[in-house]
């Protein structure tokens, strides 16, 4: 199967919805599904060598990765692939259902390219993953405004308050 026949068919796939059980729920790692290891072997199909963060087989585990691991990948990338292709299927990967959940997951942390943890995945990553995964699982593409962050702007902010970063709306 050719590169752009895998990139085709990985953006195009559909994900089977998640349970509608919380995800603050459940423990343990998030585990790859066929989904997940046909779009890890697209990934490492682009690159010099694989990199061991990404699921090779069903049932392994969903890693998230490290921040600033895009630099570490991007290095690896076969000289005749375009940087647009490698981001293309590493985006399909990193915003799946799956990947969302195990940002999401309490506790989870971050992976190096070798597969290594490296870092906590911070408080706000994780409310972000949540709002993710749950605009992905209702089908809108929008965030759910009922589970916005503490630190969001209050809505009485004009656009140029915003920017100044003072309320003109009193």
């Amino acid at each position: 199967m050719t590169i752009a026949r895998l990139l085709r068919v990985t953006t195009v796939m559909r994900e089977k919805p998640f349970p509608t059980k919380s995800l603050r729920d459940t423990s343990g790692p998030v585990v790859a599904r066929e989904k997940d290891v046909f779009k890890a072997a697209a990934i490492n199909a682009l690159l010099t060598r694989p990199i061991a963060i990404l699921p090779g087989k069903v049932s392994d585990p969903i890693r998230p990765f490290a921040l600033g691991l895009w630099n570490d990948i991007r290095c690896l990338l076969k000289p005749e692939i375009s940087v647009s292709t490698l981001r293309k299927a590493i985006g399909a990967y990193v915003y799946s259902r799956s990947y969302q959940v195990a940002i999401a997951r309490p506790g989870s942390v971050r992976h190096d390219v070798n597969g290594a943890p490296v870092a906590s995945v911070s408080h706000a990553d994780r409310l972000d993953a949540q709002q993710k995964y749950e605009s992905l699982r209702t089908g809108d593409g929008s965030r759910n405004t009922k589970a916005a962050s503490p630190l969001a702007r209050p809505t009485s902010l004009s656009k140029a308050g915003m920017i100044r970063g003072v309320d003109t709306k009193e």
